[in-house]
């Protein structure tokens, strides 16, 4: 923040007589009236975040004091945390629109360590979903829980989810390892207790386990990346990694990306979120999905911009991890038919398509060949803006159908878009925008990483290479998440009811489905106008030391036609909408029963399921989908009913089973012994490692 009295000293003479006009100052004056008016504006700015955020806290705390009046409890924290949220949107405005660098908060404690945090544009873009997609996840939870009889348990919930929101925007303006890992702690904790919010059931206490477990380790290679910068570095300031020797930096980095690669769900690392986003609550699923594990791709981004690398290794292997991520975490998503978990697997597919991006361009950093870095950067930040709008909008949807129905296979569904017409329509928008399909937003983001995989096809030898296969598996990756999205709305929304509790289903309330119409409408308006929004990534990338983005003027082209390419497509869709509605208006529209098939009285188990639909499209990725059949045959004259029956295992959870969680409990259970619960032999054994630790120093 430059001082309000940065100024060269004024003339010694000036003619008393004359007046400048305002826009005719002489130098000194303007740099000075520009200098104070930044100043004023920066504090301004630093105030309102710092404002936001304890309303927020303050938020947090009204359930905990109100809880005994539930409609008021859920009424005020509503509020608050709207009012919090928006303060917040209103603060980082104008780092949206132009780099800028905002020290919000430096304190020092005891002499021994300082708590910084400072705003700039990269930050400011993340969090643009934090602050966004947060307060209509709360709406959402106004009728979602809507069990007075669960007070106190609701209470508990949107206290630690006010925690949530605060600490993930501490963690992308940490300024140094101290601050970074204390709100990392942070936000790791409140999610674990939002996760356990039914701790009752037994499959939600192993999630939560298992989410606590993956989180910890986690945290684990961060502290060692930390330490391991530090000791080379002397310094706990990011900015002071770039000077790390180049071995270490090396060392640093791939400790990080399995660090926070684990929060983000990079296969193989994954395996918490299939288990941890059905267990929780919808609105928490979604946040979790869609802003949560993008905390973990920035700490990728932050470190990587930290340390100032230019060689190919760092992109080859983010790359890599992108495409392996997408693939196997589409397909995976097509085999399951419990819809969350089928969400979650979609999580670690978009988590790939951004490590592409990442990968991108890093690669172009590297060959500098700066358009494909900047398109590179620019579609994998755009697809973390857009995933998280129509991944919380699917979330939100299935939370609505898990409402209305009470079931999560989805073989038990359908016909739900007659019957709960508008979270139908809302899916759908967020089905056809996680396809990467024109005119909505995913096709926006992913036509960028595309447009910067192309420019890398210029390049020679590896980078040649690695530019096909992002854009070979982008390729692969759209087609499987078209085939998997059509299953689920095939299966789910359309045809007849298959169970009763899916004939009984109604609209589910309009605070929950308000946030999801406005999650459509807000990928249409990305899809049918992105110049913002690209703009607004740019201003981003300029917080980036190692790349010069390209000039506006080929942006604002792409953007354009981008634009134009999507209101085709939508007016297109509307004429042809409109055409059919005017063809059918003065005829007579009989319905009668769908072609049986030769049956003379058909039934709902004639419907497509989502095994039947999916299992060949699984079955050719072979050996890396592992797949178990169970059919009962027909073995007698007069057969028994016949079951047949498909399940898609995880191999690396199966790998991580049977090759380390298996043999640790083994161990660990041999060492039993030692609890024999004598107090006698434990103060001996306090005694021995005392011994010990003497000896040694």
């Amino acid at each position: 923040m430059p001082p309000l009295l940065d100024h060269p000293a004024p003339p010694d003479t000036i003619d008393p007589g004359h007046h400048h006009p305002r826009d005719q100052q002489p130098p000194w004056n303007r740099r000075w009236f520009r200098g104070v008016q930044r100043s004023f504006h920066h504090r301004e700015m630093m105030n309102t975040f710092l404002l936001a955020l304890t309303v927020l806290f303050a938020a947090g705390l009204f359930p905990l004091l109100s809880c005994r009046h539930f409609t008021l409890m859920k009424g005020g924290y509503l509020t608050l945390t709207g009012a919090g949220c928006l303060m917040g949107l209103y603060a980082i405005l104008p780092a949206l629109q132009e780099p800028l660098a905002i020290r919000l908060f430096a304190h020092s404690w005891l002499q021994l360590f300082t708590l910084s945090f400072q705003l700039n544009s990269l930050s400011a873009f993340f969090l643009v979903p934090i602050f966004g997609i947060c307060p209509l996840a709360a709406l959402y939870s106004f009728h979602y829980l809507d069990d007075p009889s669960h007070n106190i348990r609701t209470a508990v919930n949107l206290f630690f989810f006010n925690i949530l929101i605060i600490s993930m925007a501490l963690v992308t303006t940490a300024d140094n390892i101290i601050s970074y890992a204390l709100v990392w702690e942070l936000m790791s904790l409140s999610s674990f207790f939002l996760v356990m919010h039914e701790y009752q059931n037994e499959p939600t206490r192993k999630a939560g386990y298992i989410y606590i477990i993956f989180t910890q380790v986690g945290a684990m290679f961060i502290f060692a990346t930390f330490a391991l910068a530090y000791s080379a570095s002397g310094s706990g300031d990011f900015t002071a990694f770039a000077a790390i020797p180049g071995s270490i930096k090396l060392v640093v980095f791939f400790l990080a990306l399995v660090g926070f690669g684990s929060k983000a769900g990079i296969f193989p690392l994954h395996v918490w979120l299939p288990h941890a986003h059905p267990a929780a609550p919808s609105h928490i699923s979604a946040i979790m999905s869609g802003v949560m594990i993008k905390m973990g791709i920035y700490g990728i981004l932050r470190l990587y911009l930290s340390l100032r690398v230019t060689e190919l290794i760092y992109g080859q292997t983010v790359l890599s991890f992108g495409i392996i991520s997408g693939i196997l975490g589409v397909v995976y998503a097509l085999g399951k038919h419990d819809l969350k978990k089928l969400l979650a697997y979609h999580s670690v597919e978009n988590i790939g398509i951004i490590l592409i991006g990442m990968g991108i361009g890093m690669i172009g950093v590297a060959t500098d060949n700066m358009v494909m870095a900047s398109f590179g950067f620019a579609g994998s930040l755009l697809h973390i803006l857009n995933h998280s709008i129509f991944k919380s909008l699917l979330f939100l949807g299935a939370g609505a159908v898990l409402q209305g129905t009470g079931i999560r296979h989805i073989d038990q569904q359908g016909g739900l878009i007659k019957r709960m017409p508008t979270t139908g329509k809302t899916f759908l928008v967020g089905s056809i925008s996680i396809s990467g399909l024109p005119p909505f937003n995913g096709f926006v983001s992913e036509f960028l990483i595309y447009y910067g995989a192309f420019q890398g096809l210029l390049l020679n030898g590896s980078g040649f290479i690695f530019s096909m296969l992002a854009i070979l598996a982008l390729a692969i990756i759209g087609g499987l998440a078209a085939a998997c999205f059509s299953k689920v709305v095939g299966v789910v929304f359309l045809g007849e009811p298959r169970t009763e509790a899916a004939a009984r289903a109604s609209e589910a309330g309009r605070t929950m489905t308000l946030p999801m119409v406005i999650l459509a409408g807000a990928c249409l308006l990305i899809g049918i106008l992105p110049g913002p929004f690209v703009q607004m990534v740019m201003v981003g990338l300029s917080s980036i030391p190692v790349l010069s983005p390209v000039g506006t003027e080929a942006v604002a082209l792409l953007s354009s036609k981008l634009a134009l390419a999507g209101r085709l497509f939508l007016g297109v869709l509307l004429f042809a909408l409109l055409l059919r509605k005017l063809l059918y208006l003065r005829k007579e529209i009989s319905r009668g029963p769908t072609w049986g098939c030769g049956f003379t009285q058909p039934s709902v188990r004639i419907q497509y399921t989502g095994s039947s639909y999916a299992m060949s499209i699984i079955d050719f990725f072979r050996p890396f989908v592992q797949i178990r059949t169970r059919y009962s045959g027909i073995n007698r004259i007069f057969p028994d009913r016949a079951s047949y029956t498909t399940r898609v295992d995880d191999i690396a959870e199966t790998a991580m089973v049977e090759r380390f969680v298996t043999p640790l409990l083994y161990l660990l259970s041999k060492l039993r012994w030692i609890q024999h619960g004598h107090i006698q032999l434990y103060i001996g054994y306090i005694i021995v490692t005392i011994i010990a630790l003497l000896l040694f120093i």
